[in-house]
């Protein structure tokens, strides 16, 4: 059957385009991910504020029940992308990223089982799986914030990419969790939609700290993204990025500073436009590495795999991707209403 199907589309030039196809879906990927699944970590790393009550992180934990399972697939499918059509860059990433890689791995999976069993655990051993579901998503958000610190600065060695790899950690984290007091300002009612603004209104500015200094980080690190950001005609198509971001950032201020609403009104609009700060990062880190898959190092068409390879997992991309799709939309229009406590009594 596969040497039918790869009979049958002949001799086009797959080579050309298939690599770009497959760094395009990774980088969705990884966006999807960054932006749902970091809502969820961010409820998770807040829901062991010293002001939250048992009833409230229920509720904060039930705000993110429906969603979690289905965020984490974006995950597996940038990185099942990863392995299988840049097998080269698989390896060569993971040789620089081992550690923090199973760091993250391991609290995820931590997360998993502590999200069940604090709903199912008796009352006196609540508050340990509380503290483990809480730790699962502080470590493996600093994990992922450390690996893009790392990744920014080319793969490096030495001490000023692993300071700047806990910068970022620590301020990724910290995004992550804005992203998530933006969600339950969506999902949540009362006092818990206030304590909500208020993380928000403190947590936007370590966020805007770690945007700006990735932001500043990037260009530096390579000669060549240093030219693409600030030589000309480059420098126009660049330009609208940071300066859009900082005036999502300055609309954001305006708003969490003036929230509640009455009637909830604008209660879904932090976490939009924080979604869209993250696309806008997002984009900027694409415009400056494409087509680097290993930055300045080894291009996509360097580190693809064979022709035949691809096409194959491209077809399975194709089948797989609107599935995956369609059940997450499914389900955010589902459960899109105020949150409630998880049970499963």
């Amino acid at each position: 059957m596969t040497e039918a199907f790869l009979g049958m589309i002949g001799d086009y030039p797959w080579d050309d385009w298939l690599p770009v196809a497959f760094v395009a879906l990774m980088g969705i990927s990884i966006l999807v991910y960054v932006v749902l699944d970091g809502f969820d970590l961010g409820v998770g790393i807040l829901s062991q504020d010293p002001s939250v009550t048992e009833t409230e992180r229920d509720i904060m934990v039930g705000s993110i029940g429906p969603y979690w399972d289905a965020n984490e697939t974006w995950l597996v499918l940038a990185v099942g992308i990863l392995l299988t059509a840049f097998p080269i860059a698989h390896g060569m990433i993971l040789v620089h990223l081992y550690i923090p890689a199973t760091l993250m791995l391991i609290a995820l999976i931590a997360r998993g089982v502590a999200f069940e069993f604090r709903a199912k655990a008796p009352a006196a051993q609540r508050r340990t799986w509380n503290l483990v579901f809480f730790a699962g998503s502080l470590i493996a958000s600093l994990g992922q914030g450390y690996m893009l610190g790392v990744y920014v600065l080319g793969l490096g060695t030495g001490w000023l990419t692993f300071l700047f790899g806990l910068l970022t950690a620590v301020c990724l984290a910290a995004g992550y969790a804005f992203i998530g007091a933006c969600w339950l300002i969506r999902k949540a009612e009362g006092t818990l939609q206030l304590k909500a603004i208020s993380w928000a209104r403190q947590l936007i500015w370590l966020g805007a700290l770690g945007m700006a200094a990735i932001s500043v980080a990037t260009p530096l690190a390579s000669p060549k993204i240093f030219e693409r950001w600030f030589s000309w005609p480059e420098i126009a198509f660049l330009a609208p990025i940071p300066l859009i971001t900082a005036a999502v950032f300055v609309i954001l201020v305006w708003l969490l500073y003036r929230m509640p609403f009455e009637n909830d009104r604008w209660s879904r609009t932090p976490f939009a436009l924080t979604s869209l700060i993250f696309i806008l990062g997002f984009l900027g880190m694409a415009y400056s590495f494409f087509p680097y898959v290993v930055p300045m190092e080894v291009t996509a068409w360097e580190a693809a795999a064979s022709r035949d390879s691809l096409l194959i997992i491209f077809v399975g991309a194709i089948v797989m991707l609107p599935i995956i799709s369609a059940y997450s939309i499914y389900a955010y229009r589902v459960f899109s209403g105020k949150a409630t406590a998880l049970r499963y009594e």
